[in-house]
């Protein structure tokens, strides 16, 4: 019997136990990603429950899901730390990190329905209700200023 036979026969296949088990990413690779958003004022999510504590507040928060790739560390960190300097802004700074922290960023991803799962990604959520995404596909290819911009407006809008 080979082992993924072995996994099955245990009520697992190989994929629900990856899903669960294996994380993408060393913490000494993301750490300095992790920094950069964390000085910038943001708290980290890191389970699913301090998810659905933070986005259960009658109050203005942005969540930051932070990845590993290069529009992440040239676009859209870049872009989110500069719209804070904006006078209005969230109250509240949250981030999770894809591939690491995954319990909190299906959690959060959760409440960005009916957007797909994508990272990096950027939501305003207004008393526990999302009212604002920024997905993948806006940030790829864009500069920092431009996701900046589009972040003031909605803080505008809605802070």
């Amino acid at each position: 019997m080979n082992k993924s036979n072995k996994l099955i026969s245990f009520g697992w296949d190989i994929y629900t136990f990856a899903k669960k088990h294996i994380v993408m990413y060393p913490e000494s690779l993301v750490a300095p990603m992790r920094l950069e958003l964390v000085q910038a004022g943001f708290n980290e999510l890191l389970t699913s429950s301090e998810v659905d504590d933070a986005l259960a507040e009658k109050t203005t928060a942005l969540v930051v899901v932070n990845s590993v790739c290069g529009c992440a560390a040239g676009n859209a960190r870049p872009g989110v730390i500069s719209s804070l300097n904006h006078s209005k802004k969230p109250e509240k700074l949250y981030t999770v990190f894809a591939g690491v922290d995954k319990e909190a960023t299906d959690t959060a991803r959760s409440k960005m329905a009916p957007f797909p799962p994508s990272s990096p990604s950027i939501a305003l959520f207004k008393d526990g209700a999302l009212v604002h995404m920024i997905e993948r596909h806006h940030i790829e290819g864009r500069p920092a200023y431009l996701i900046s911009e589009n972040l003031v407006e909605a803080y505008d809008q809605y802070c």
